[in-house]
This record gives structure tokens, C-alpha cells and sequence, in this order.
């Protein structure tokens, strides 16, 4: 089990904790972690509208600080030798990237990506017979988009609607260049002898893109990358058994914690829009989730041929959620991960009490307390409804805000550059951080254990010290998290591994 050590930090008997989730292994409760990797029962059947995690900052590219970054990745444990058919995107799916600029918790601006993969049909002469091969790519190495030598074309379509998702005013994303409607994506990353240099490949499918309504062109990339999230899986799930607990009291201890997602890949939804274009009625702050929908209806084709496996129809039927990393983990019971999931941000009032009478620092006192982990006392928590629901006021919270889920960022804050930022953003002094917005690398899951013991009540934001025993600990999940994990640019995230790194 996991070992439990002390120090004279944090008011002279912190508590040196390795607490990936601290969820697993409590009575009927399931295990959490992996940000939103299969976070609730109905999404498991569907890994390709998965939400993985959503990120929402100021650019620190040099020279972008005026343009906000939105990351949607889908598609969670993608193993790099995953093929033949690698991680398409669903053509039958509508993914989308939502924002509010009023606090209203309804979306103004929805970014719609629609997806089409086309099987080219390469074919091989054999015995005199043409035969479709049952290969991605055939022949040469690949380095353009749709290059000759592939054997499906994933490309996708991007509209803009102001308004209500559904019944909005809508119009295309067009290329800056040329002016198309129309997207390649990348193919996933093979290996080495497919595609001998990724990072060259993808980076001819960064677009310079044209948004109705907006004069300023922004950027945009879909394609795979290395996942970005770091977490020990395996060992957090068994009950937390950790081998090699680690404490950030040490010089790079939590390098000795395992990383379950090292070797794992994901699909990235990214747009880069200028900041302007984003906010509305002179308020910097914006709100922001992503979800996937499917069709209402499937009818599955017992004979499978150029006509699909399945017909799909109906109304859109939402079936992922994401804004704040680990709500539909940490906070939301079992029975309604799946309601969770399909709801909008301005129904939250229903999964209230998940918030103001939350069951993980309770079950983390369980795990914990004889080693000084105790739960905080002041109910309602209104210091994790500032967090979840409505945003730190001064800092990222609307001039006016219904509460509810959804990440939320100060345009207004200047970013920090690589190298400046500081992993556990706000509570160590780095405004530009989680949880205002999310950058890839905030520690989101060491700042979300130390919120919901009680950081902010030591900060006296809802609540005061006395009512955190625990809130000055320095609760840590022993997963390594530095720039390394991450690049300076656009699109930010790391080249995907690839299926075979042999040449």
C-alpha cells in the first residue's frame, strides 16, 4: 500500500503524500484519474467521441500573447502500433469547442468540426487479379498531405455558429490560402518508414484560417499527438498500491513515479483565435467546454459494403462533456456520470450537491487521516463552487455568472513564457494559469487535491483556515510534469510516438 511519511513543512506536520486520485478503493466508489480517459460507463463503448481533456489560454508563443489557444483531445489511450486502421476520427460524430462571453452558461460561439475519411482503394495486381490492400498507406515513404502513396484521405469541415448550437447563425471556416472549406488531417503517426519525419509531415497541416466574423486570420491543426497528461494508472487503481512514493519536497522525486500514459498518443481538436474575437461586451473573461454528439439512432447493416456498417440518423444526441479537467471523476457519482456527460452547463444546478457536499476529501480522510489527511468541515463548500461553478472573483470570474461547469480564462491576464510558468499555477502565484484557463503544463490534478482539501480556505476564498485541517498540505500525485512535456508553439503539444521508430 501506499507509504505515508511527515515533515516539519507546512505548519510542522505536512503531510509527504503520494495521492493519485485517492478515490480508489473506497466502498462502491469507482476509481478516477486520467483526467477524462473513460470516465463514465456509456462513453467506454465509444472511444472516438471521447473527451480526453480541453485546454483554454493565452497564446506565449512569441509574438501570439493576443490570441487564445482551445485544445479539445478525443480519443484516449491511443497505443502508437494501434493499426492496421490507427484512430480516425467518427464521421458520424460532431465534435465541438464551446464558448460564453456573457456568464450566462450558454454557448455564444461554437466551433463545429465534421469529419470524412475516404478509402482510396489501392490495389495490387496479384496472379493477374486487382485486390484492394488491406493497409493505411502502400508504397513510399509519405510527406505531403494526401500523398500518393496513402490509402485513405481523412479530411474535415469546420463551421462557426453564433448562438445557439443548433439554431445559430453559422458559416464556414475557410483556409486563408485559397480560401477552401475543406481540411486535411494527418495520418496518425505509423512509424518511421511510413512517415520519416512526423514533425515536418504535420506541420503541413497547420492552417492559416479565416473566421466569419472575425478579421483577424487565427490557426488551426487536427491531428494526432503525444499525450500530454501524465498519470501512474495502473497502481492508482489497485487500491493505490505505489510502489515508489514520491514528495515534491525532494529535488525531482516525482520522477520516480510512474507514468502510464508515456507511451500513449491522442487526437488534438486545436483553433488559435485572436482574443477579440472571443470576448464580448468589454468583459476579458470567457468560459469554455467541449462536447461530442452523435446521431440519436443507429440501424447496423448485416451485410457490411460501400454503403457502412451501420445507418444513422435523428437528432443530435450530446455524449461527451469536458471543461474542467476531473469533475466527471472526482466529483460526480457513478449513477449520473453518464446524465453528467449529456448535459449543458446551464442545467448544473442539478449536480449541485456533488460540489457543495463533495465525497472525495471524505474518502481521502478514510485513506489518510491517521497520517494528518482530514476533511474539510464548512458546508457548503462555496470555496469549491468559486472553483467549479463560477470562477475566482478578481481573477477569472464573469462580471455577471450563472454557475456552472466549464473552464474559464482572463483574457486580460498576460501570459507567462515557457520556462516562467509555474506548474500549480494560481496557488503558487501564477495568475496566468490553472484554474484560470488550463495550459498543458499545469499540474491540474496536484492543484485540484489541494483545492478540495482546502487550499482556498488558507487563502480565506469562501471559507477560513480553521475550517481546513488539511488545506495547507501539499497533496501531490507523484506524476513528473515539466516543459519537457510540452513545446513553445503552435499547436503546443509534442509530436505523437511513433507505431515503429525503427528507419
Amino acid at each position: 500500500m501506499l507509504q505515508k511519511k511527515t515533515s516539519k513543512a507546512a505548519g510542522g506536520v505536512a503531510l509527504r503524500v503520494l495521492v493519485a486520485s485517492l478515490c480508489a478503493g473506497a466502498a462502491t466508489q469507482v476509481p478516477v484519474q486520467a483526467s477524462s480517459h473513460r470516465e463514465a460507463p456509456f462513453i467506454t463503448k465509444q472511444p472516438k467521441v471521447d473527451a480526453t481533456d480541453f485546454y483554454m489560454f493565452r497564446s506565449y508563443e512569441a509574438g501570439r500573447d493576443g490570441f487564445v489557444t482551445l485544445i479539445a483531445n478525443y480519443v484516449p489511450l491511443q497505443d502508437p502500433q494501434g493499426g492496421p486502421n490507427y484512430f480516425m476520427m467518427d464521421p458520424d460524430a460532431l465534435y465541438e469547442i464551446h464558448i460564453d462571453n456573457n456568464g450566462d452558461a450558454k454557448e455564444d460561439i461554437t466551433f463545429q468540426f465534421r469529419f470524412q475519411n475516404a478509402n482510396k482503394d489501392t490495389q495490387l495486381t496479384v496472379g493477374g487479379k486487382k485486390v484492394s490492400i488491406p493497409l493505411v498507406i502502400n508504397g513510399g515513404a509519405i510527406a505531403d498531405a494526401n500523398a500518393p502513396g496513402a490509402n485513405v484521405r481523412e479530411t474535415y469541415t469546420v463551421n462557426v455558429v453564433r448562438g445557439d448550437r443548433r439554431g445559430g447563425q453559422r458559416g464556414a471556416v475557410t483556409n486563408a490560402t485559397g480560401g477552401g472549406a475543406t481540411f486535411d488531417k494527418p495520418l496518425d503517426n505509423i512509424g518511421n518508414k511510413s512517415i520519416p519525419n512526423y514533425a515536418a509531415y504535420a506541420a503541413k497541416h497547420v492552417y492559416a484560417v479565416n473566421i466569419p466574423g472575425c478579421s483577424t486570420p487565427a490557426r488551426m491543426f487536427v491531428g494526432q499527438r503525444k499525450d500530454p497528461f501524465v498519470v501512474n494508472l495502473g497502481e492508482t487503481f489497485d487500491l493505490i498500491n505505489i510502489k515508489a512514493p514520491a514528495t515534491e519536497f525532494a529535488a525531482n522525486a516525482e520522477k520516480a513515479a510512474k507514468d502510464d500514459l508515456a507511451g500513449k498518443n491522442v487526437t488534438s481538436i486545436e483553433l488559435e483565435v485572436a482574443a477579440s474575437c472571443l470576448i464580448a461586451g468589454g468583459d476579458p473573461v470567457i468560459g469554455g467546454w467541449t462536447t461530442a454528439s452523435m446521431r440519436q439512432a443507429r440501424l447496423l447493416n448485416p451485410v457490411p459494403g460501400n454503403a457502412g456498417a451501420s445507418k444513422e440518423g435523428g437528432a443530435w444526441t450530446q455524449v461527451s462533456r469536458l471543461g474542467m479537467p476531473l469533475v466527471n471523476e472526482v466529483v460526480i457519482g457513478l449513477k449520473d456520470k453518464d446524465r453528467f456527460n449529456a448535459s449543458k452547463p446551464m442545467n448544473d444546478g442539478q449536480f449541485a450537491d456533488y460540489v457543495t457536499n463533495p465525497t472525495l476529501p471524505a474518502l481521502v480522510e478514510i485513506l489518510y487521516g491517521s497520517a494528518g489527511a482530514k476533511a474539510p468541515t464548512n458546508f457548503p463548500r462555496n470555496d469549491l463552487v468559486t472553483a467549479f461553478l463560477t470562477g475566482v472573483k478578481g481573477l477569472n470570474q464573469p462580471a455577471k455568472v450563472t454557475p456552472s461547469e466549464m473552464l474559464r480564462l482572463n483574457t486580460s491576464i498576460a501570459p507567462a513564457a515557457m520556462g516562467a510558468q509555474k506548474r500549480l499555477g494560481v496557488i503558487d502565484g501564477d495568475n496566468a494559469g490553472f484554474p484560470n484557463g488550463r495550459r498543458p503544463g499545469d499540474d491540474v490534478v496536484d492543484i485540484a487535491l489541494r483545492v478540495v482539501m482546502g487550499k482556498l480556505c488558507t487563502l480565506n476564498l469562501g471559507c477560513a483556515p480553521s475550517d481546513a485541517p488539511a488545506g495547507g498540505l501539499h497533496f501531490t500525485d507523484g506524476a513528473y510534469l515539466d516543459d519537457s512535456f510540452f513545446t513553445n508553439g503552435f499547436p503546443y503539444l509534442k509530436t505523437p510516438l511513433p507505431g515503429s521508430p525503427q528507419q
